[in-house]
């Protein structure tokens, strides 16, 4: 009955040791973080590389900047031991940032020249604007090169309700901007202010009452302790 048991056990930790092999290689790949920025500003946006494979190291990654949403300022911040290339493209449809017309914008960002170990991962930071005021995400296409040649396309976008793909790529979810919180923050704030001072119904004086009763009550009970401490100290002195 203990031999049983015993391979009953042993049948499920390897399960469950096969199950976490299967599904460690599949959750990590490229991605961004942070995963979140709001529309119409700018962001500092790093992409996430791990090394997947157990006997090449990354040398290279290349990052496709949307087509659909040109941004017109690009800017990587320098990382050790790697070569940045920017890329710029000519836009079909000038934009405007700060009063100035924008004719081009990056299309891609390279990091070259520098190696991700097995077993390490590498964050390379991207200064990003501005950011647009309509949509929901940016989706950003990218290839990992590794030094025995495999090159590994992160070019899937994942749809929402959907399975993640097998290779999927990065994406920088769209949030409310700032300002749009901050209105709605206020609008709480000035309602819940009106909902404390009452409409005429008497219930600011009710709360005036119940702070006097409570002050009342403990000044009765600090009275009350010296009393009986008075009285005890009383009582000792007739005693001597």
């Amino acid at each position: 009955m203990k031999n049983a048991h015993r391979r009953a056990a042993l049948v499920g930790a390897v399960a469950v040791a096969s199950v976490l092999t299967l599904a460690g290689p599949a959750s990590a790949h490229v991605s961004v973080d942070p995963q979140e920025a709001p529309k119409g500003g700018f962001a500092t946006v790093n992409f996430k590389v791990p090394n997947e494979q157990d006997d090449a190291s990354t040398v290279k990654l290349e990052v496709t900047f949307p087509t659909d949403h040109p941004l017109a300022s690009v800017m990587p911040q320098p990382v050790p031991g790697w070569d940045i290339k920017v890329t710029k493209s000519k836009l079909d449809k000038p934009i405007e940032m700060h009063g100035e017309k924008i004719t081009e914008a990056v299309s891609k960002v390279t990091w070259s020249g520098g190696k991700v170990n097995p077993g390490e991962f590498q964050q390379f930071p991207v200064s990003m604007g501005q950011l647009p005021e309509k949509g929901d995400q940016l989706v950003f296409k990218a290839l990992q090169t590794y030094d025995n040649k495999d090159v590994v396309r992160w070019i899937e976008e994942p749809e929402e309700g959907q399975e993640e793909p097998e290779n999927p790529a990065p994406v920088l979810k769209l949030t409310a901007a700032e300002g749009e919180h901050g209105d709605a923050e206020n609008g709480a704030e000035s309602a819940a202010s009106k909902a404390d001072s009452g409409s005429g119904d008497g219930s600011g004086g009710s709360d005036s009452s119940d702070t006097t009763a409570r002050v009342l009550g403990v000044v009765g009970i600090v009275v009350g302790i010296a009393g009986v401490a008075f009285g005890v100290l009383a009582g000792r002195r007739r005693s001597a």
